[in-house]
């Protein structure tokens, strides 16, 4: 199958990610300017306020379709998911329901309650891999039973329920004694081993699901991806890397096939492990992020976790919102013109509990 990869955001905003100047300057510059910002056309080169309105109005299609416009105007489940979860915090029922709507009907697979990762508005087949991708299947999941619960929709409980089942029926196995949690259905388990993705541990949902249908469910997957990620220490910087193979009980290592990068998906361990409150698991993130303005030096946007190697240009405004999140600073202010910087930075905003 095709991997979930995605198209390097960093190389459309030039300008903004190579600037000469501290993370750490860049925060504070932000939050001064926070109090005066105003909402502009971002067309006109304008910046539009963090919120959830600018982000529906940007990002979603009247249908309810979610665009990733860094990568050719596709869509994902994933971006639907967090589009669902935004929807709900921002207590958008209107929204909400034309965001599921959609995503059932153009994403929701036959044979199981699960859903194509992948729509292409270009192609003959918009669903041609038919391939799910685990990540998003828990925020839908998540996001569903609690619109369900708050607008009284039995059916999206229903909904949620089923999606719940399929993960913990098709998406988690048993090797090597451990519960392994996968990225999708296909292509993710060989003879040498077992491919992961920790970006893909969604601390709230997962725990939202062992409060909804119990610990003995779901605690062995929770306990198992936490220790995983304990685990997952690579290079001098002790960080995790987007794609992780494991090999036995305690054998981990960065994925053959793919850059060995702390890069853009693994910018989400720390996301998730602190709206999780589950910062200690991003420790060492936090611990290299800290090293890098103490020394007066922008937060690379990737590590080469084998090399050393670092990014010669800084974080996203997403990931600077990730880096203000885990380390009580303050995070920028604007909404980037990015989907998926974007999306990291409303992420960013959500409560913990929710």
């Amino acid at each position: 199958m095709t991997r979930h990869t995605r198209t390097e955001p960093f190389a459309a905003f030039p300008a903004l990610d190579r600037r000469k100047f501290t993370l750490g300057a860049m925060l504070a510059l932000t939050a001064a300017c926070n109090g005066g910002a105003q909402s502009r056309d971002p067309a006109r080169g304008g910046s539009r306020m963090l919120t959830w309105t600018a982000y529906r109005d940007k990002y979603m299609m009247a249908d309810g379709r979610i665009v990733d416009t860094g990568n050719k105007g596709v869509s994902h489940s994933e971006g639907q998911s967090y589009g669902l979860i935004f929807a709900y915090n921002a207590n958008d029922r209107d929204s909400f329901e034309r965001i599921a709507r959609w995503t059932q009907e153009q994403l929701s697979r036959k044979d199981i309650a699960l859903h194509c990762w992948r729509y292409d508005p270009a192609a003959a087949d918009p669903v041609a891999d038919k391939n799910n991708a685990t990540d998003g299947d828990l925020v839908i999941a998540w996001a569903l039973h609690l619109a369900g619960k708050r607008w009284d929709r039995p059916d999206y409980i229903a909904r949620s329920a089923a999606i719940r089942a399929a993960i913990r029926s098709h998406c988690v196995i048993e090797r090597y004694g451990r519960h392994l949690l996968l990225p999708g259905l296909q292509g993710f388990v060989t003879g040498g081993g077992v491919t992961l993705n920790p970006s893909y541990f969604v601390w709230p949902a997962l725990d939202a699901f062992a409060r909804i249908d119990g610990a003995g469910i779901w605690g062995p997957v929770i306990d198992d991806c936490a220790q995983l990620l304990g685990l997952a220490r690579f290079g001098a910087r002790h960080l995790p890397c987007d794609w992780m193979t494991i090999s036995g009980p305690a054998q981990l290592a960065p994925a053959s096939d793919k850059p060995p990068r702390f890069g853009y998906d693994a910018i989400r361990v720390p996301l998730y492990a602190a709206l999780g409150n589950r910062k200690v698991l991003a420790a060492d993130v936090a611990a290299y992020w800290r090293t890098c303005l103490a020394g007066g030096k922008p937060i690379p946007a990737w590590v080469d976790v084998v090399t050393g190697e670092e990014a010669n240009y800084a974080l996203s405004n997403g990931g600077a919102a990730v880096a203000g999140l885990l380390l009580g600073m303050a995070q920028p202010a604007a909404l980037d013109d990015d989907y998926y910087a974007a999306s990291l930075q409303l992420l960013a905003k959500l409560p913990t509990g929710l």
